[in-house]
């Protein structure tokens, strides 16, 4: 099944509406149906939306982990119980609900960010940081990712 690939920038509208780019709308359309969900991602200012069956295998994951771990409370909190359904409408776009805007710090020009399995939301400054390569340790980068022939 084809993934999400490449960067858009965008703009979130006073309502909170966001356009979904072509691309990402043609693989959603395509290979999973207009249903989506929209959630705060485990670790980084942004959200993830998942097509609606990624999601139920994230789900599924989850169901047999030890709610006894602190990390998978942590996860159950920070991501499960932020998710929330959504539908691309007939122009193409979504809403991202207030909350989850707020707790991404997302106004006004944002990046949507193909992650495969899944698409991230950032707002456009938080992804420059994010991003800079002046702020990674290369080597220690290089070194994690060969690990994995990347």
């Amino acid at each position: 099944m084809p993934g999400f690939s490449g960067k858009y920038y965008y703009t979130l509208d006073d309502k909170g509406r966001l356009m979904v780019p072509a691309p990402f709308r043609e693989t959603i359309v395509s290979n999973f149906g207009p249903k989506l969900i929209v959630t705060n991602s485990a670790f980084d200012e942004c959200l993830c939306i998942y097509p609606f069956e990624e999601w139920v295998r994230l789900e599924d994951k989850v169901k047999g982990l030890p709610r006894s771990e602190k990390a998978v409370r942590y996860f159950l909190r920070r991501v499960i119980a932020s998710a929330v359904e959504t539908e691309l409408d007939k122009q193409g776009r979504i809403l991202v609900p207030s909350a989850q805007r707020q707790d991404a710090k997302l106004n006004g020009e944002v990046v949507l960010v193909g992650q495969v399995e899944m698409i991230e939301l950032w707002g456009k400054d938080a992804w420059a940081v994010e991003t800079d390569p002046s702020r990674i340790d290369r080597a220690s980068l290089e070194s994690a990712l060969g690990k994995y022939g990347i």
